[in-house]
């Protein structure tokens, strides 16, 4: 019988680039979770698969409405769950904490308990947190391992401590079959433009095409980031819960480039062709507090599964401006923010 995956926030990057990969890679169905208001454009090119209801079906819900949720998971019987959507952009997290708190903490709650009292089903689950749950870490525990202190810098990190705890609350109180992971920087195309390199990438191919003056504003220069792509991250996702599940795990997972954000900026400046383009902070883009020593131990990860990341970064980079270019080229102005 044909498995079936359920991904909530499928038109995400991240879950867009799973449901690529799932589709590529497995046999399976791919069910997935999303507001009746939530932009298709990274699930486009599988609009016609959606629409013949081949292999590709959409649900409608919402993290913040349990009763969607039980639904959802009463109508798939999923084999595999990947919790993926949340409210996932921590300078946003600052101006909307509530929203934040209640639609991760809250909204994964609802989603394992709709999963704990389907009889029907026992999937296996994949919660998503975040590497941002050890926030500021002193550069003596460098490399991060899976035990070091949480010590979130945002309310999206406090947000993704309660989800990663809740997952491994679930696998030990009730004997479900859920993994936590803490990704460390993934990004690619797709990328939402309030992250760093994303919005760099897209003031730039702004900048190509006469739309801005050739000025990239930025954030915090100095933060150190270890850098993945999300395709391999999506494999590595795949790997979790396929490769001799364990209940109750939690794992690290990242790249192995570790570059500042002001060398990630100076690398995408490289592929320009503009040499006049200068860097300008925005106190806007200033987090109140920084999680800026971002460096994984992922042996964990890597010894259970066999993952290891074979994108370099600077093809990541790379395409992720080219990304940005063919939106501008085909849609013309963006907003810059």
């Amino acid at each position: 019988m044909t498995k079936k995956a359920f991904i909530t926030g499928i038109t995400g990057m991240v879950g867009s680039h799973l449901l690529d990969y799932l589709l590529e890679n497995t046999d399976w169905d791919i069910y997935g979770l999303l507001r009746w208001r939530s932009p298709l454009d990274n699930i486009r090119h599988h609009l016609d698969l959606i629409n013949n209801r081949n292999r590709v079906f959409l649900t409608y819900g919402d993290l913040n409405d349990p009763i969607s949720l039980q639904k959802a998971v009463g109508d798939i019987q999923p084999d595999y769950v990947f919790h993926l959507a949340a409210q996932s952009f921590p300078r946003t997290s600052f101006d909307a904490p509530l929203d934040t708190l209640a639609t991760n903490i809250n909204g994964t709650a609802s989603l394992l308990e709709a999963i704990r009292h389907n009889v029907h089903t026992s999937p296996v689950i994949h919660v998503c947190a975040s590497s941002e749950v050890f926030g500021r870490v002193p550069r003596e525990r460098l490399p991060i391992n899976e035990e070091c202190t949480f010590h979130p810098a945002s309310p999206y990190a406090i947000s993704k401590v309660g989800t990663d705890l809740l997952g491994r609350y679930y696998a030990e109180a009730y004997g479900m079959t859920v993994m936590t992971t803490r990704m460390f920087t993934h990004t690619g195309p797709r990328r939402g433009d309030v992250f760093a390199e994303s919005t760099f990438a897209k003031q730039i191919a702004l900048i190509e095409a006469g739309y801005l003056p050739p000025v990239v504003k930025t954030g915090n220069l100095d933060s150190l980031r270890t850098w993945a792509d999300v395709r391999d991250a999506v494999r590595a996702y795949y790997m979790l819960v396929t490769v001799d599940p364990q209940k109750g795990a939690y794992y690290n997972i990242g790249g192995s480039h570790v570059c500042s954000v002001r060398d990630m900026l100076d690398t995408l400046l490289d592929f320009s062709a503009r040499k006049d383009i200068a860097i300008e902070t925005d106190p806007e883009r200033l987090r109140p507090i920084d999680a800026d020593l971002q460096v994984p131990d992922t042996s964990k990860f890597r010894a259970h599964t066999g993952w290891e990341p074979l994108i370099p970064f600077e093809t990541t980079m790379r395409d992720l401006l080219d990304y940005w270019r063919s939106r501008v080229k085909k849609e013309g102005v963006e907003l810059a923010r």
